[in-house]
């Protein structure tokens, strides 16, 4: 293939919503009165003589697939890029406008309305951009920042599950209980992975980041910020030098039992609001500008793309946990329901009213879903996509069985289902596994979803 039948085209369009969005992210819904930074939908495009791809990162906590479908469609109209070869994804910020509803968070219509067009536009200009290019892969590790939230806990303490009305083996993000704390479960994934693109004229024209680390959450409820993914994007522009087109995204790995607070040892971070995600964005910044120095750079970069849509059964209430839930539900004034500052301290009675609703709810959902699971090969490197919240476990199972030098999993990608952690992590319990909306595919899903994408990886 000719040079310059690869091209490449980037842009950015700011998604920042006003005052008084509602942002979801929390058991309850919270409502934008101060935006520290913007926020931002970026779109990469990637074609040679045989495909058009496009990556789509935005700074928001979740899309589900019907939003992402219908924002999928309107890019084909506009710009010819089939739905499979599009993958668009969520940073997962707790900070950004709401579009969704989930527990008693609510979603805002009139900002979800705007958000699709402002996708649309950064692809759209995404595409105008393309210029003759060229693409690198590299990874540096950064272990320092992620830790895994789920921690066994002392025979003493009782791990409340509002679902089973028990008691897991597992605590997650145990605020307030760290006397308790007998040992952290499991792994994480250190690897910062990337792709970088240049024009043929040697000039920066994007990058895309992954890292398996949640969000810092170091801002003040109401706050509007990209977290430590708009930091990181802002700082590798300058530590690269690189033009004002240029645009850095931080996707979210396979971060669902992992982030940055770190309940062994508490005190290791600055603790004033945004000291966190600065550091962390800027310490990862700086270790990719160092590294990018010594890629392989790829003039001919073949592209394919696999795509599937995987029929996956739905976890439910049976009748008698649904009569339960709904003699709950009908006593309970959800306008007056009072939580606590922190998300996984709020008292037993009111996660239990919380998590009766969600069964009700929950009961209202097909028998199954199609879950999509995406695989793009671009030169030496493979990039996963997966619809949900993924343990690190399945990133790291996905990087050993895959057979590309360069591996790894976009996550919130083309839909959102919640958690999809590991069959074992079931008999431990812990937040993850609460059957709810944003934990309800069936116990082996993970299994069955991870090998699909290792198939169709292995068949690209």
């Amino acid at each position: 293939m000719d040079t310059q039948n690869f091209i490449a085209g980037a842009a950015e369009i700011d998604i920042t919503p006003p005052l008084g969005t509602a942002i979801n992210g929390d058991f309850v819904s919270h409502y934008a009165h101060v935006i520290h930074d913007p926020l931002y939908a970026k779109a990469l495009v990637l074609q040679n003589n045989e495909q058009t791809i496009a990556f789509v990162v935005v700074d928001i906590c979740m899309m589900r697939k019907d939003f992402v479908d219908e924002v999928k469609r309107e890019i084909f109209e506009r710009c010819a890029i089939t739905r499979e070869n599009i993958l668009i994804s969520a940073t997962h910020t707790h900070a950004g406008g709401s579009i969704e509803d989930l527990l008693l968070a609510v979603a805002d219509l009139t900002y979800r309305k705007k958000l699709s067009g402002l996708i649309i536009e950064a692809v759209i200009k995404a595409k105008e951009n393309m210029c003759p290019a060229k693409i690198a892969f590299g990874s540096v590790e950064v272990p320092e920042h992620t830790v895994c939230r789920r921690y066994f806990m002392k025979p003493e303490y009782k791990a409340y599950n509002p679902v089973t009305d028990g008691y897991d083996i597992i605590k997650t993000n145990p605020l307030g209980y760290e006397s308790q704390i007998a040992k952290r479960e499991g792994t994480t994934d250190p690897e910062v992975c990337y792709l970088v693109v240049k024009g043929m004229d040697d000039q920066w024209i994007s990058l895309l980041a992954n890292y398996s680390m949640h969000y810092a959450g170091d801002w003040e409820n109401g706050t509007i910020t990209a977290d430590y993914f708009g930091v990181f994007s802002e700082q590798i522009k300058s530590k690269l030098q690189a033009p004002d087109g240029f645009v850095a995204m931080m996707s979210n790995g396979t971060s669902g039992d992992a982030n940055i607070i770190d309940f062994l040892e508490p005190g290791r971070y600055p603790s004033a609001f945004f000291a966190k995600s600065n550091l962390i964005g800027n310490d990862i910044a700086g270790r990719i500008a160092d590294s990018v120095k010594g890629i392989e750079w790829d003039m001919n970069a073949p592209l394919s793309v696999q795509y599937t849509e995987l029929p996956v059964s739905i976890r439910k209430p049976t009748p008698r946990e649904l009569s339960a839930a709904k003699s709950v539900v009908v006593e309970t004034r959800y306008d007056h329901l009072a939580m606590k500052e922190s998300s996984h301290t709020g008292n037993e009675d009111a996660f239990r009213r919380i998590y009766a609703r969600e069964q009700i709810l929950l009961n209202e959902y097909p028998d199954t879903i199609l879950f999509p699971v995406q695989v793009f090969r671009i030169g030496a490197g493979i990039i996963g996509g997966l619809g949900g919240e993924f343990f690190a476990e399945t990133g790291l199972w996905l990087k050993e069985n895959n057979k590309a030098k360069n591996y790894f999993t976009v996550c919130l990608a083309n839909g959102y289902v919640g958690y999809v952690p590991p069959l074992h992590e079931f008999e431990l319990g812990g937040y993850e596994t609460w059957r709810c909306r944003s934990s309800f595919l069936e116990k082996d899903a993970e299994n069955i979803i991870r090998n699909k994408l290792r198939h169709l990886a292995g068949d690209i």
